[in-house]
């Protein structure tokens, strides 16, 4: 069965650090996007060709990519929309509302926000319009959790495992199968 690789790399660290950021459209610093270009020389000193970028509409990922070249825009690699969360620190939130949200977010998704399965819907679509060659998205943390639940069979909870802090690059084997499956073959932690 054929495969291709897959490279999910979670966008620099953005102007606004340690907010819910979901929809909110703000930049990634310089030092984020510089190690987002590190991650994507090591790709490359591994041997790892790309034969297409992608990225989220969003200006923290959009940045990225320009600077790797650019690339194709597709707004469903953006991240969870947290609603009326959206831009806050989680410190200020209702701290029941929210240990709700992350014990179960299709059933207590931020108040005017998306839930689990709508982002798991969103990107499975994303994932079924990427072409078979090597591809390297960039995107948020949600949206790479939601494609490890698709293309590898994780739990919600399980992807909950994997720390993807920022510039982090998850690789993947995908096959070419309906629905696509996929093994995790490499992660790349981020570069100080």
């Amino acid at each position: 069965m054929r495969s291709f690789a897959l490279h999910l790399m979670r966008h620099g660290e953005p102007v606004l650090p340690g907010r819910m950021l979901g929809r909110t459209d703000c930049a990634a610093t310089p030092a984020g996007i510089a190690a987002c270009v590190a991650q994507a020389r090591r790709l490359a000193e591994s041997g790892q060709e790309i034969a297409h970028r992608i990225a989220s509409d969003l200006r923290r990922a959009r940045e990225c990519l320009d600077v790797l070249g650019g690339g194709a825009i597709d707004p469903r690699w953006r991240e969870l929309d947290f609603g009326e969360w959206d831009g806050r620190y989680a410190r200020e939130l209702d701290q029941d509302a929210l240990a709700r949200f992350w014990d179960d977010p299709d059933a207590f998704p931020p108040p005017g926000g998306e839930t689990w399965s709508a982002l798991a819907a969103r990107v499975g679509k994303a994932l079924e319009a990427v072409s078979p060659e090597p591809t390297l998205v960039v995107t948020h943390g949600g949206p790479m959790r939601a494609a490890l639940h698709l293309l590898c069979g994780f739990g919600r909870e399980q992807v909950w495992a994997f720390d993807l802090p920022y510039a982090a690059v998850v690789s993947l084997r995908v096959w070419e199968s309906s629905p696509r499956r996929a093994q995790v073959t490499g992660l790349l932690p981020c570069v100080a």
